[in-house]
Parts: C-alpha cells; structure tokens; sequence
C-alpha cells in the first residue's frame, strides 16, 4: 500500500486527554489540559507529561514538583477543553467550570473532583525537549470513583468514558467497543 508523508508532525493516535492539577506559589489551584503524555515506567509506576515553559504549569510544576493527573469522563469535554485554551495566570479554571478542586491526600496538589480518575504523583526527573519540558513523575496512587469500577474491582472503560485527542484535526473523539483481549488475540500466530 501506498503512503504519503505529511512530514514531521506531532502525530500519536489516540492522545490522552489528562488534566495535570497543581498549585502556584500562592497556593491557588490550577489546572492545564495536556495530550502530550502517558505511562512511561512500570517500575516505579511513572507517569511523563510535557509542558511549555510559558505555561503556568511548568512553574507550577518547577516549583511544587507534586502534580495530580485527572483523567475526564465525555461529560466533562467542554470543562477539559477550557482548561487547555485559559491559562491559570488570567483565568480561575474552577470558578470558571463550576468544577471542585480536591487536595490530593498524598501529594501538594489539587485534583478535579468530579473527574472519576486521579493519578497522585511526585516529581522524579525533568527532561528537556525543544520547546517542551518532559516531567517525569511517580504514581504514588490511583484513586478511582466506585461508579466506574467493574465488578473485578478494576476501572471499566465503558463506565469511566474518556476521551482522545486528535491533533490533526483538532478534536476529542470517545471510544467504542472491545476488539480483542490483549496478549491473547496475538497468540495464534505464536509458533
């Protein structure tokens, strides 16, 4: 099959949309809508996020060096998007989306209550990349609404309902059904 190259893009289907939560220096809570990041270590449990430095985040995250990492439900898309497009040094991103910041009991760092995830983490390792700071941090704990735990205990997609981010073309999109089970579907081609 025939290819076109578009060029160099900061092209990665599906990106995340996670809400990375922290304090500034007065210990006001902010919150920025990130898709540049996920797991990057088993162990430790590690989480990367990248972050401009002209985002009140990457002060926040320079100086706090705790984060929280809320991952949003479909009802929340509008919430998350807002949070991505202000900036937590004109805007109060909660007053603003009526939306609850929660401290984090393990880490200096607010979290979005309604949102039915929460990573609490502590900042391992910084790494620059162009114009983006890679912030490396440890999960310290998952919390998780009982709402959208299946009855193994285990966080049930179906429930949580997040959503990607396309970059291309500038747009959230939900996800569907299960396809297959992950390292079974491959096995018949084991020898």
């Amino acid at each position: 099959m025939t290819k076109r190259s578009i060029g160099p893009r900061t092209l990665l289907y599906p990106h995340p949309d996670l809400i990375i939560g922290t304090y500034d220096a007065s210990g006001r809570p902010d919150a920025m809508a990130a898709a540049w990041g996920g797991i990057c270590s088993s162990r430790p449990p590690s989480v990367a996020v990248s972050v401009q430095k002209a985002r009140q985040t990457y002060a926040n995250l320079v100086e706090q060096r705790e984060f929280t990492i809320s991952i949003p439900s479909t009802d929340y898309v509008r919430e998350a998007d807002y949070f991505g497009i202000v900036s937590g040094r004109d805007e109060d991103k909660f007053a603003a989306t009526n939306l609850t910041p929660v401290k984090s009991d393990l880490v200096n760092a607010p979290y979005v209550g309604e949102f039915p995830v929460v990573l609490e983490c502590r900042l391992l390792q910084t790494v620059e990349i162009g114009v983006h700071t890679q912030f490396i941090g440890e999960i310290l704990d998952v919390k998780v609404e009982e709402s959208v735990l299946g009855e193994d205990g285990k966080p049930d997609i179906e429930k949580l309902r997040p959503f990607a981010y396309d970059s291309m073309r500038q747009e959230y999109y939900g996800f569907g059904k299960v396809l297959a089970k992950a390292f079974s579907a491959g096995k018949e081609f084991k020898k």
